[in-house]
C-alpha cells in the first residue's frame, strides 16, 4: 500500500517546519554523503561509489522513503565483532606468521574490520579441536587448587598436526595477537564476553561433557545440570578463570553463566538450566560472588534463542533481588533463518529499559549437511561449494541443519536462505530493536568450515585451505567489516521511518546509527535482483538514492551544525 509524504509525515506526528529543524535548519547547506560503501553480489567489496548530494526539494521518483530523525535517539552501541574460539587458532596455525598477522589485522586493525566486541569460550565448545576439557580436572577439588588454563596455551605439536606451523598458538594466544594489534591505534576498544558450555564433570548430574543420544534407546541426549550442593564452587569456578584471565593480561568485560541453558539434546558440550534454576544460581551465589571479586563484570543471563527470550527475561529479569545483579540478556539467531524476533526484542526492551540485550552467536549453522526429508540440496551443491565462490554466500542455497531436518518444529522459520542477506537482515532488524551489540561465531575456519569434533560444520567469514594455505575472504566477512568500520561503541542508532510501498516485504532493510552529533550512518540492505530507488529524509533535505541489486550499502553524512 503507497503512503504519500503527507501521511507519512503526519503518521509520524512530524510536519514540514518541524522535519527542517530535526539537526540542520531550513536553508542550510547542502548535505551531501563523505562516504559511500558497497557490498554486492556483483562483485563489490566494500568499494567506495561516488557521493550522493542533498537538496531541499523533494525527488517523487523512488521505490521507497526513508525518513531519519536525528533527534529521537535510542540505545547506545556496544559494538559489531566477532569470537575466539580454539578451531579458530587451530587453523591459523597452519598459517606463517606473516600470514596469520595479516588475516588477524583484517579482523583486528583499523584499516580491516576493526572489530570492537567479542566472545570467547571458557572451556572446551563444539569449535574445539578435540573436545571435552575444562580448567579444574581434578574431581571434587571444591577449593579448586588444581585450577589452570594451560589448555588454553598448549598449542598443537607438529608431531600430531604436522601442518601446523606454530605449535605454540592457541586460544590465548590469538587473543593477546588481537590485543597487540588494537594497543597500536587509536580506537583500541576490545571488550569481551566469556561464555562457559559446561561445569567440569563432576559438577554435574551425568559425570560427563555431554551424553549424545541413540536410535537404540530412543534416548534423546542431554548435557546434564548442576549436582545440587555444586553451585557455589561452579560459581567460584566462573570467577577463577576471570582472574587467570586477568593476571595474563586478558580483561573480561561480559560474562555469561552458560552457553544455551536450553541445551542441544546433548550433541556436545552443554549444561541445562531453567530461567528459574539460573535465577537462582544468579541470586545467591554467582551474582553476590561477582560484586565481591570481579565487580566490573557485566552479566548476561540467558544466551540461546531469541524465540524464548521473554520467558527467560519474565522469570529473571521481574525478579529485584536477582536482577540486581544483572547487566543484560545474550540472545542467539537459531530460532529462524529468516525471522529476526523484532516483536519479542522489542516486547522485552519496553518491559525491562534498563537491561541491555547483546546477540553473541550466529553462524551458518551445519554448512555441508545434506539435505533431508525430501527437500534435496540446492543446484549445483557440493561439499565445499563455498570455498572461493562468492557466488554461494549470494543464493538462496546455505545449507543449515533446520532446513535439512525433517523435525524441525516449525518448518516455515527455516526456509533456504541467502547467507548474506541473513547476516545483514538480522543486524539491522537487531538493531532496530534495541540489541546494542552484534557478535558473529567463528572468524576463521578451514574450508569444510571446521575443526569441530563433534562434526558440526559452519560457515565463517574467513576460510583458510589447511593444504595450500590458500585465504578466502567470503562476503560474509566484507558485510561484517563493513557494519563494524561504520558503527563504533557510543554510537546511538536514531529513530527511522521506512516505507516500502509495494515492494516485497523483504526487500529492503534500513537501520541508522549517529555519532557525537555528527556523522550519519545509514545502512540499507537490498534482496532484490534489481535495483531499488530510495527517497533519503533527513534534517529537511532529501537525496535520491540507487541502492544497488543484492548489495548492502551504507551511507555516511556528516550532519555537523555549522
Amino acid at each position: 500500500m503507497r503512503i504519500n509524504q503527507v501521511l507519512l509525515l503526519t503518521l509520524l506526528g512530524l510536519s514540514w517546519i518541524t522535519l527542517s529543524d530535526k539537526g540542520l535548519a531550513a536553508g542550510s547547506a547542502a548535505l551531501s554523503t563523505e562516504r559511500v560503501l558497497v557490498t554486492s553480489a556483483a562483485g563489490l567489496k566494500q568499494a567506495l561509489v561516488p557521493n550522493i548530494q542533498f537538496s531541499e526539494g523533494w525527488p517523487e521518483v523512488a521505490n521507497a522513503e526513508l525518513l531519519i530523525d536525528l533527534s529521537n535517539r535510542r540505545q547506545t552501541i556496544t559494538g559489531i565483532g566477532t569470537s575466539f574460539t580454539e578451531s579458530s587458532a587451530f587453523v591459523l596455525s597452519h598459517l606463517t606468521r606473516d600470514e596469520r598477522l595479516s588475516v588477524m589485522r583484517a579482523l583486528f586493525s583499523d584499516s580491516g574490520a576493526n572489530f570492537s566486541l567479542a566472545r570467547t569460550m571458557i572451556g572446551a565448545s563444539d569449535f574445539s579441536v578435540e573436545g571435552r576439557y575444562d580448567y579444574a580436572p581434578v574431581p571434587d577439588d571444591f577449593e579448586l587448587k588444581y585450577f589452570s588454563i594451560a589448555e588454553d596455551l598448549k598449542g598443537f605439536p607438529t608431531r600430531r598436526y604436522p601442518k601446523v606451523l606454530d605449535e605454540y598458538y592457541d586460544l590465548l594466544p590469538m587473543i593477546q595477537e588481537a590485543q597487540s594489534i588494537k594497543a597500536g591505534q587509536d580506537d583500541s576498544r576490545l571488550n569481551i564476553i566469556a561464555s562457559a558450555w559446561t561445569a567440569p564433570p563432576w559438577m554435574k548430574d551425568i559425570g560427563d561433557y555431554y551424553r549424545p543420544g541413540t536410535e537404540e534407546t530412543n534416548y534423546e541426549g542431554t548435557g546434564g545440570r548442576l549436582k545440587t550442593g555444586y553451585e557455589a564452587v561452579y560459581a567460584a569456578y566462573l570467577v577463577k578463570f576471570l582472574e587467570a584471565y586477568q593476571e595474563v593480561g586478558i580483561p573480561i568485560w561480559g560474562l555469561t553463566p552458560v552457553n544455551e541453558p536450553e541445551g542441544n539434546s546433548g550433541q556436545w558440550e552443554s549444561m541445562h538450566f531453567t530461567p528459574e534454576s539460573q535465577a537462582a544460581f544468579v541470586r545467591d551465589h554467582l551474582g553476590p560472588k561477582l560484586v565481591a571479586e570481579a565487580s566490573d563484570i557485566k552479566l548476561l543471563i540467558f544466551d540461546q534463542n531469541r524465540d524464548q527470550l521473554k520467558h527467560w527475561t519474565d522469570v529473571i529479569l521481574s525478579d529485584p533481588e536477582v536482577a540486581q545483579y544483572v547487566y543484560g540478556t545474550a540472545i542467539h539467531w537459531y530460532a529462524s533463518t529468516v525471522n529476526v524476533y523484532g516483536d519479542v526484542l522489542e516486547a522485552v526492551h519496553q518491559k525491562f529499559p534498563a537491561f541491555d540485550l547483546i546477540h553473541t552467536e550466529g553462524t551458518i549453522d551445519d554448512l555441508g549437511k545434506p539435505a533431508g526429508g525430501g527437500i534435496g540440496d540446492p543446484i549445483g551443491f557440493t561439499e565445499t561449494n563455498w570455498f572461493n565462490n562468492d557466488d554461494f554466500w549470494w543464493q538462496k542455497n546455505a545449507t543449515d541443519w533446520a532446513y535439512t531436518a525433517s523435525w524441525a518444529p516449525r518448518r516455515e522459520d527455516h526456509p533456504m536462505y541467502t547467507p548474506v542477506h541473513r547476516y545483514a537482515r538480522n543486524i539491522i532488524g537487531s538493531l532496530n530493536h534495541w540489541v546494542s551489540g552484534w557478535i558473529d561465531w567463528n572468524p576463521v575456519l578451514d574450508a569444510k568450515g571446521g575443526p569441530n569434533h563433534v562434526g558440526n560444520f559452519c560457515g565463517a567469514p574467513i576460510m583458510i585451505d589447511l593444504s595450500t594455505r590458500d585465504v578466502y575472504f567470503t562476503p560474509i566477512f566484507h558485510v561484517l567489516s563493513q557494519f563494524s568500520r561504520t558503527i563504533r561503541p557510543g554510537d546511538q542508532v536514531v529513530t527511522s521511518q521506512l516505507n516500502t510501498k509495494d515492494l516485497p516485504s523483504d526487500a529492503l532493510h534500513a537501520v541508522a546509527t549517529i555519532r557525537e552529533d555528527e556523522w550519519l550512518s545509514v545502512q540499507l540492505l537490498n534482496t532484490q535482483a534489481t535495483a531499488i530507488k530510495v527517497k533519503l529524509m533527513v534534517a529537511g533535505q532529501a537525496a535520491l538514492v540507487d541502492v544497488p541489486a543484492n548489495a548492502l550499502q551504507t551511507l555516511q553524512i556528516s550532519v555537523k551544525r555549522p
